[in-house]
């Protein structure tokens, strides 16, 4: 059993060592369907991300790792209220799990899991990066990394998603058995930060849907 961590792959090993094919977004009908579900935002939810943002427009671009995540990412992700008694947003947090050969293991920045004080099945993996993404690895291939992991703990054949976060920019993903598509990018620092939280509370209610939750 090889044992490895999430920061040493690109999305080409991982293509190859895991038989893993990258599809487009636009070929992917659970992305599509993401991205188009029907989600309002309240007059309250677009102050409070109007009032996230401006400090980014302000200086985000100079921000490192844990600025960007306790300024502006976490309490957007907080905003769509993800936790409750049999799901929480998890920081910072241990995964690990066997892939194929390999013992696949790190810490993930992010996840929306089950589970009350502590996580336990992951349903969703985000790493997030600031501007350079220099001498720190592939975040898609991360985030990608930990995705396999969960999908292996689900072990029910159902789609987990993710996303990436570096600098500005975000990047919804999906991995569907052996297929996974990465979003087009969304930039924070404009409109299209109501788009990415739209994306978030569509996916509260795909976990909801799906998983019964």
């Amino acid at each position: 059993m090889k044992k490895e961590t999430f920061e040493g792959w690109t999305l080409s090993t991982l293509d190859k060592a895991f038989n893993l094919t990258q599809i487009l977004d636009t070929d992917s009908p659970l992305l599509q369907c993401w991205q188009k579900t029907e989600i309002e935002i309240s007059a309250f939810e677009k102050q409070l991300l109007l009032d996230l943002q401006q400090p980014l427009v302000w200086g985000g671009k100079s921000w490192n790792e844990v600025e960007l995540e306790n300024k502006f990412i976490s309490p957007l992700i907080m905003a769509v209220k993800f936790d409750d008694r049999k799901m929480g947003y998890f920081l910072e947090r241990t995964l690990s799990g066997i892939v194929g050969d390999y013992e696949l293991s790190g810490v993930v920045d992010g996840m929306i899991a089950t589970g009350f004080r502590d996580p336990d099945i992951p349903l969703f993996c985000m790493h997030e990066y600031k501007r350079s993404i220099e001498n720190q690895g592939s975040p898609d291939a991360q985030a990608l990394a930990a995705m396999l992991v969960a999908r292996e703990m689900n072990n029910n054949d159902k789609p987990i998603y993710g996303l990436y976060v570096v600098g500005l920019i975000w990047n919804f993903m999906v991995l569907n058995g052996n297929e996974y598509c990465i979003s087009k990018d969304y930039k924070s620092d404009n409109e299209e930060v109501f788009l990415v939280f739209k994306m978030l509370k569509a996916l509260k209610q795909i976990i909801k849907a799906e998983l019964q939750l």
